[in-house]
């Protein structure tokens, strides 16, 4: 079995009009035995960007902590928020500059999302060495990133609203995961968007289960 496997993971971004919706599944294990039920995978860097890690779960979480930290640091030095540009350099960063401390890089596979200057949404995934791929439909990542392309290629339509978007990645991720003993659990869904002229980031965090 990868490393990448161990512990199972299923992850994927989508993008609607104007918003983007990040889900992944709830479950921890060690190659088949579940450990635990609850499992947070997706990660709020600030209000307009998201950053999803499948992979080893243990360099998952050193790999978000580094994440906030490189964040924090950029607050306090520009008193604002970091910009998606930005935050997919960091990613690469964190992943390249760990290949030269250690044996190997982050056994992760990122997943960014989040809005751009224009609130339009954006999205893309990483291997473990940082290499970007780039997406204007959806991204994912994981054990049961097989069934995921093929769930999304059926019900992903351009130009979804808010509520369409969350129906349809809530959807692919069941019907994905019940496809993969690696992954499962239900799954957290994280709806972002921007309401037009306010100017006011409205995120939902909803439970499927």
């Amino acid at each position: 079995m990868s490393i990448f496997e161990y512990n199972g993971s299923a992850l994927v971004a989508m993008v609607g009009k104007n918003c983007f919706a990040i889900a992944s599944d709830r479950r921890l294990g060690v190659q088949l035995q579940t450990i635990a039920t609850d499992f947070q995978r997706i990660f709020k860097i600030h209000d307009k960007v998201y950053v999803g890690l499948a992979g080893l779960a243990t360099d998952a979480q050193t790999l978000y902590q580094r994440l906030v930290f490189r964040h924090k640091l950029y607050q306090l030095r520009e008193e604002r928020d970091m910009k998606l540009v930005l935050e997919i350099k960091i990613v690469y960063n964190a992943m390249r500059f760990l290949m030269f401390c250690r044996f190997g890089p982050y056994f992760c596979q990122p997943v960014i999302a989040g809005l751009g200057d224009d609130d339009k949404p954006f999205i893309c995934t990483m291997d473990s060495i940082g290499a970007k791929e780039l997406a204007k439909d959806f991204v994912v990542a994981g054990t049961a990133s097989e069934s995921l392309y093929g769930a999304c290629e059926s019900m992903y339509k351009p130009d979804m609203e808010p509520e369409e978007l969350f129906e349809t990645i809530s959807q692919a991720l069941q019907a994905s995961v019940d496809r993969d003993c690696l992954s499962g659990w239900g799954g957290h869904v994280f709806l972002v968007g921007a309401m037009i002229g306010l100017k006011e980031y409205w995120n939902l965090q909803q439970l499927v289960d």
